[in-house]
């Protein structure tokens, strides 16, 4: 049975304490090291795709949870080099290169430009490299291992950033152990029901193996022996709803999902009428 939170609230700074660590604008391990490009790169899996028009482009943003596009005016720059070294490094991520002046006005991209194009809150961050500003392979790879959210994106210190800085500001947080046996089928159950409320909230995976997710399961007033389960929250205001589950399925979730959303409507309904009467 669900357990709702709302009278178990924290002051907002201290919950970004919690889920949003201060960290430095340097490297954290596994960020692509500051290394020399290739100067032969034209097009591979481990390569950028060159976008030559509007159509292309879209196509290739359409394509993907997440989709990386450097535009750039000039060629002979160092972030360019720097930009190819991080293709090859990460893997998962496609990677998409346009110098079309077409492409780049529809885009409105006036200098330089690194952007990051996500699928599950049909949101672009920008990169945008200035005069004086010095953009490493290192800085290119954290800009983008903080805004790849996907319709489920696994939480740690850096995703927590681009989670918190998301337009979408209800999270669904689904604790588990990611070494059980039912994990992947739990997942792909999940994944499902993120499909269905994509825009509304942020499906989260946070792994209870993980030392740091402690805190996690804390906040939400969580034991191991009562996993997996879900938390919800609503970040302005902290309200919160918690479930444990013996299974994770779509209807579960859905359902889950679904109460917290009607309970959060009603109760800005009768807000909005309290003001109205005044």
């Amino acid at each position: 049975m669900a357990r709702r939170g709302a009278d178990r609230r924290m002051d907002t700074s201290v919950l970004w304490r919690l889920f949003f660590p201060l960290l430095a604008w340097g490297c954290l391990s596994g960020c692509a090291e500051e290394t020399p490009a290739p100067q032969n790169v034209t097009g591979d899996a481990k390569r950028p795709m060159i976008l030559k028009d509007i159509a292309a482009t879209t196509a290739f943003i359409d394509a993907a949870e997440v989709a990386v596009i450097g535009f750039f005016q000039e060629l002979e720059r160092p972030e360019v080099s720097n930009f190819h070294t991080v293709v090859g490094k990460i893997p998962e991520v496609p990677f998409g290169l346009s110098t079309s002046p077409e492409v780049l006005s529809h885009y409105n991209i006036t200098g330089n430009t690194i952007s990051i194009f996500r699928l599950v809150d049909d949101k672009r961050e920008d990169l945008e490299i200035t005069e004086g500003r010095e953009i490493d392979a290192a800085k290119i790879s954290r800009f983008i291992h903080i805004n790849e959210l996907r319709l489920v994106t696994e939480y740690n210190d850096v995703t927590a950033i681009g989670l918190f800085s998301s337009p979408v500001q209800t999270h669904l947080l689904l604790i588990t152990d990611k070494t059980s046996q039912e994990h992947t089928g739990r997942m792909r159950r999940y994944q499902e029901a993120a499909k269905l409320f994509r825009g509304q909230i942020l499906f989260v995976l946070v792994d209870s193996n993980v030392k740091g997710n402690e805190r996690v399961m804390s906040f939400f007033g969580l034991k191991k022996s009562q996993l997996p389960a879900l938390a919800i929250f609503h970040v302005p205001d902290e309200e919160q709803d918690v479930m444990p589950l013996s299974e994770v399925s779509v209807e579960r979730v859905q359902d889950f999902c679904k109460g917290f959303l009607e309970r959060k409507q009603k109760k800005e309904d009768r807000s909005q009428e309290e003001k109205t009467e005044l």
